[in-house]
């Protein structure tokens, strides 16, 4: 295995009072080209900045070669960085912003003197070797011949390499890149992809990319570090990545996927869309799984011929194949193929075992810290709630002035005591107004699972998570009300004793 060149343990990151990266660890080895992938807000920039300098860690270490560098500034690094804005002088021409860096450089060069006694003395580099330097960067990013050239003058794609020879002249280990295809058009985006594969090779410094482009995490990666709300969810190879993913999340924003709700009825044996199917992964007997299968993967044939049956939705030429969506009851398949279909058609589906991937869900029930707070209601999740407190005592029940009776007669304040509320992922709804429901929040995860959608929203205040089924289709980032229904809220005691009799 290679030797690590950079490594984060357990590292965390505030900003003020907003967790931004929690309890992050991986390794980089020398030489790798490794992609932070995530979507916007996950904390791939920000682990960047702390790789580079920029940022400091709130707890944890970044070692590089071993050594912790967590306090180190940015100039003691040996590290550079090319941004998504290249910040190129653009009152200096090509050579001079190369060479900005290196005039500013001193290297410490080891004399002799007349005694034959060895000293050394730290001085600024000299013209030629500048001028040596420059053109070999200009070499590797293609650049010859431009030297002279006004960065005004010069296209994106240009710009760009500009801003990569500035950074590797001055021979970095490790070269930091930020979305720096980010300002490029669609054509000169997957040009400036391969191009930047073949320099890594050329170069042999270790690259750590950052993007929220999928293709680009894929084309370019040795490693893809998949981050979401400031957690890796999932480090693997591009091929691991797509074809093994960790969990529902990495499988919706890696590629396009069909996700379902599943039960293992047997060993390699699952059930999904009414049907059971031969899979390659094994769980437990009436284990439930969430299920993944690729639209790559879905065959098409006859109907009778098909393991499902459905009608064609939905008809889209894509280029390079047909995304065809096919109603199978009340569920949805999504097939990419380079065979179209007419849309109102009747056809059969056909998976492969291996085209099936099981995971464990990583959501089954939304466990909270509650608070009685007077009766029949529980704060929790910055929220209000009505609720059944009688379940907290077996046999209770209340009273016609709604105090609560013990089966052996005793009236109790419940009111204070602490306890765990559980919620299940189907006794959820929402509204679009803020007062319907005991607490408010922003939808910030849409997951569509064949029949429904699984969404999440997050309180503002402690932001705490409510996960949840709904056939209904949201937006992003919409503000709701969550509404539960009191029998639906179960409640446990932490400690009995914290009730007040």
């Amino acid at each position: 295995m290679s030797e690590h060149i950079i490594e984060l343990k357990n590292v965390t990151k505030y900003y003020d009072d907003t967790l931004v990266i929690d309890n992050v660890s991986f390794y980089v080895n020398k030489g790798e080209f490794i992609t932070f992938l995530g979507p916007s807000g996950c904390g791939k920039t920000t682990t960047l900045r702390m790789i580079a300098g920029f940022d400091l860690p709130t707890s944890g270490q970044i070692l590089l070669n071993g050594k912790d560098i967590s306090s180190l500034p940015p100039n003691k690094r040996p590290v550079n960085t090319v941004f998504q804005r290249y910040a190129l002088f653009p009152h200096l021409n090509v050579f001079e912003n190369i060479a900005f860096g290196l005039r500013c450089k001193k290297v410490i060069n080891t004399y002799e003197n007349d005694s034959g006694d060895r000293y050394t003395k730290k001085e600024k580099l000299t013209k030629k070797e500048i001028s040596e330097k420059v053109r070999k960067a200009l070499a590797l990013v293609d650049l010859e011949g431009f030297e002279k050239r006004s960065i005004s003058t010069l296209s994106g794609g240009q710009q760009q390499r500009v801003a990569i020879a500035r950074a590797i002249v001055n021979e970095p280990e490790i070269l930091l890149l930020d979305e720096p295809l980010g300002a490029l058009d669609l054509k000169m985006r997957k040009e400036m992809q391969i191009e930047l594969k073949a320099m890594h090779k050329r170069l042999g410094i270790t690259f750590i990319y950052v993007t929220h482009d999928q293709e680009e995490a894929l084309t370019m990666s040795d490693t893809i570090v998949v981050m979401a709300d400031g957690v890796v969810q999932q480090i693997g190879t591009p091929t691991d990545i797509y074809n093994e993913p960790s969990n529902t999340f990495v499988a919706d924003f890696i590629g396009e996927s069909n996700l379902f709700n599943g039960t293992v009825t047997g060993e390699r044996e699952v059930r999904f869309c009414g049907k059971t199917f031969q899979c390659v992964d094994s769980f437990e007997k009436n284990e439930l799984v969430d299920v993944v299968v690729r639209p790559e993967d879905v065959h098409m044939c006859a109907p009778e011929e098909g393991m499902l049956r459905g009608k064609v939705i939905s008809v889209v030429f894509k280029g390079i194949h047909y995304e065809i969506t096919v109603q199978v009851g009340k569920f949805e398949m999504v097939i990419q193929s380079t065979q179209s279909r007419a849309v109102g058609e009747e056809i059969g589906m056909n998976i492969d075992p291996d085209g099936i991937h099981l995971m464990k869900p990583k959501y089954t029930s939304n466990i909270f810290d509650g608070v009685i707070t007077k009766r029949n209601t529980v704060e929790f999740a910055d929220g209000e709630f009505a609720c059944d407190v009688t379940q907290l005592y077996p046999g209770s029940r209340l009273n016609e002035e709604g105090d609560l009776v013990t089966q052996t007669g005793e009236v109790i304040d419940p009111t204070g005591a602490e306890v765990t509320v559980e919620v299940g992922m189907n006794d959820i709804t929402i509204s679009d107004d803020a007062e319907a429901g005991g607490t408010t929040g922003h939808i910030i995860s849409i997951i569509y699972k064949g029949d429904h959608y699984r969404l999440i929203v997050r309180t503002e205040e402690e932001e705490e998570d409510f996960v949840f089924a709904t056939p209904d289709l949201w937006n992003e980032n919409d503000y709701v009300s969550v509404i539960i229904p009191p029998e639906k809220i179960k409640l446990t005691l932490k400690r009995t004793e914290e009730a007040k009799s």
